[in-house]
């Protein structure tokens, strides 16, 4: 019995302790340390390359495949010996291992928060806890096309990091459903488990490994956070354990295969350029060089890495791998915010590391171990209890906060002309400056809330029909007899003037349209853009032509933070003229100025004048003529933007910008009116 204890997977999850293993493999059938020992290599990886060198190190997918081999390997003996496989009982054990640390850096995290983190980021980070908890952060990245790589981690979410946890529980969840079903198809069949197993994920494995490299190509973005793109890392380690009792080599191949895999892991950040490659074919050289260092197994050579590997130290760091994982990422973003920094140094890094390492130690000693052995929450109603609690301990706190922070925006949204006039102070005659009342909060500047347009394209009868549109078309309700219709095409740059047009378009019984992907500016083919981002843009040109509305709204110029320039977007007077050849009036908004620094957190950090920025070192002195530029009209709200030829972060006591380069909802709102005179005059209507 005690020797079956030891055999069983103890913990299959990101860094957590080591799993005993009695297979027959080709390095011995003892318990493998050398596993633990590659799982602390792989958080120092990914805990060194986070800190000091912006770059993606390929330690998560040795995660990902290390958790997926020993999840393997115990449901394979289960089956073989005859055992049930107890699905229900399997999660909730898993997750009762998996929460209680998740909960203590969440409440760190939140706490840290309060006391750190500008407000104007708290929202997001209220919004990310849950997704944590509930382990879908990986689909709110995807959805927000996060850049993983972005060079300013002071700006990152301190939760973005449970992505890779919230794949993880998916799987775990996913994982023993497959299982079960090569395990009916096998007794029905009267076929062997292996080969079915085999035959099932080796099935995941091609179909989303082809998947992850062709949405990789397309969208990488997305593609890096998608749970589907990253099955086959998972498949190709259930494939490895349902090999590697057949795998025998002789012990001068499994040293070399050991030191050849340690040496593979450890330069893939290096020898790599994995930006815009991950998780495509790319990821299968840390997979790769995993697989030979498990392969290679207890080698008995006093020169195998195995040896190397099985060093106090590291099976000392891989005990607390999970925790120092879940710990390193909030302690470094939360340092970052809090003193306004873009990267760290050595010695910062080095408290960093520290710091996580304390934490760390702090969480597995007094938290998961002595919860793991509480024979109290053996039995699976006593775990499931558990999992309540915690969910409930972060959950309670995570909602009284989010419902206080409503109640502030509903106060502050009731009291907004009068207190936070934003644009309206720059109208002719405006007389209602606001005296002695603060700044309003930024938390209520929600990116989420941009021109949230009440019915899918999907619930109108001339919606698009081509599957690019139909998941980011919306439109307004007054299908029926508008007075006009206007569509609006383009990124997130277009949907924040959404602010200001629904309030128009309310008003006088326009329909309003929108076509929205992040990231892609509408505009004709161009060969440095993305096939998904082109494709995205000639089905929207189609749409547009076949609904023939009124006018197609986008923005026509493209800012930089780095040059005092903002030229047409390339293509882009092609495709208004081919528009306004088949009657259909084209407005391009000029780009907003953009900044390399995030406006609202210099100001929260350094106050507003710290952060002014003259007009001029922003965008071009001569806004393009018209006739440039294929018939369309220009609108140009540089002057309502950055008043006075100045870029402030306040204006009217309303911040500007969200970040460092949308603006916030409420002062998009705010210029709704002079955007009405405006669009107006230049339309003709």
């Amino acid at each position: 019995m005690a020797e079956e204890r030891r055999s069983l997977v103890k913990q299959d999850v990101v860094g957590g302790p080591a799993a005993g293993q009695r297979e027959a493999v080709s390095g011995g059938s003892a318990y493998r340390p050398e596993i633990q020992g590659l799982r602390a290599l792989a958080v120092l990886m990914v805990v060194t390359y986070h800190i000091w060198f912006g770059r993606v190190s390929g330690g998560v997918d040795v995660f990902l495949l290390i958790s997926a081999f020993l999840l393997s390997l115990s449901f394979i003996r289960k089956v073989e010996r005859g055992r049930p496989l107890a699905l229900a009982a399997y999660w909730i054990h898993v997750f009762k291992r998996l929460l209680p640390a998740v909960v203590v850096v969440l409440l760190g995290t939140l706490a840290a928060t309060y006391l750190f983190v500008p407000q104007s980021r708290w929202m997001e980070i209220l919004q990310q806890a849950w997704s944590s908890l509930l382990y879908f952060q990986n689909w709110v990245l995807a959805a927000n096309s996060v850049d993983y790589y972005a060079a300013d981690h002071g700006l990152a979410s301190p939760l973005q990091h449970f992505w890779s946890l919230s794949i993880q529980g998916q799987v775990f969840i996913l994982w023993p459903l497959l299982f079960a079903l090569a395990a009916v198809i096998s007794q029905r069949a009267r076929l062997r488990f292996r080969p079915m197993v085999a035959l099932v994920f080796g099935a995941v494995f091609l179909a989303s490994f082809i998947f992850s490299i062709v949405e990789t190509y397309g969208n990488q973005a997305h593609a890096y956070f998608d749970t589907r793109t990253r099955l086959w890392e998972f498949a190709l380690g259930t494939l490895l354990a349902v090999v590697i009792s057949y795998v025998r080599l002789p012990r001068v191949l499994r040293v070399v295969a050991g030191w050849a895999g340690l040496a593979l892991m450890l330069s893939v950040g290096f020898v790599l350029d994995v930006q815009g490659q991950f998780p495509g074919y790319v990821a299968l050289m840390p997979l790769g060089a995993a697989m030979l260092v498990i392969v290679a197994g207890q080698t008995g050579s006093r020169i195998g890495a195995d040896r190397f590997l099985s060093l106090k130290p590291l099976m000392k760091l891989g005990e607390m791998s999970y925790a120092l994982y879940l710990w390193h990422w909030p302690v470094l973003v939360v340092y970052l915010s809090w003193r306004g920094r873009q990267e760290v140094g050595a010695v910062g890094g080095t408290a960093i590391i520290l710091l996580s390492l304390v934490l760390a130690y702090l969480t597995t000693r007094f938290v998961e171990k002595p919860l793991r052995a509480a024979k109290g929450l053996e039995s699976r109603k006593r775990a499931a209890v558990a999992i309540a609690v915690c969910v409930v301990l972060v959950g309670v706190p995570l909602g009284g906060w989010q419902y206080s922070l409503k109640l502030e925006d509903e106060k502050l949204e009731a009291e907004a002309v009068a207190n936070y006039p934003g644009a309206r102070v720059l109208q002719p005659g405006y007389d209602g400056t606001p005296t002695g009342v603060p700044v309003r909060p930024a938390s209520s500047a929600d990116p989420e809330s941009w021109g949230e347009l009440q019915l899918p394209c999907s619930e109108v009868p001339d919606g698009p029909s081509d599957p690019l549109l139909t998941g980011v078309c919306f439109s307004t309700e007054n299908v029926e007899a508008p007075e006009r219709t206007i569509l609006v095409i383009g990124s997130s740059h277009a949907q924040q003037w959404l602010e200001a047009i629904e309030p128009m378009a309310e008003s006088r019984n326009y329909r309003v349209l929108a076509l929205l992907r992040g990231g892609c500016s509408y505009t004709g083919t161009i060969a440095t853009r993305s096939d998904s981002c082109n494709q995205f843009n000639e089905a929207a040109t189609e749409y547009a032509l076949d609904l023939n509305p009124d006018a197609v709204v986008a923005v026509a110029t493209s800012a930089t933070p780095e040059d005092a320039s903002d030229p047409l977007v390339e293509a882009f007077p092609d495709v208004a003229e081919k528009l306004t050849t088949a009657g259909i009036q084209v407005v391009g908004i000029r780009d907003n100025p953009r900044f390399a620094f995030n406006m609202q957190v210099c100001a929260e950090s350094n106050g507003p004048d710290a952060c002014v920025t003259p007009l001029s070192h922003k965008l071009t002195p001569v806004f393009p003529r018209t006739e440039t530029a294929g018939g369309m009209v220009l609108l140009d709200f540089s002057d309502l933007i950055c008043p006075e030829e100045t870029c402030r972060p306040i204006v009217g006591n309303t911040y500007v910008y969200l970040d460092d380069n949308h603006l916030t909802t409420s002062y998009a709102a705010s210029m709704a009116p002079e955007f009405e005179r405006r669009f107006h005059d230049a339309v003709g209507w």
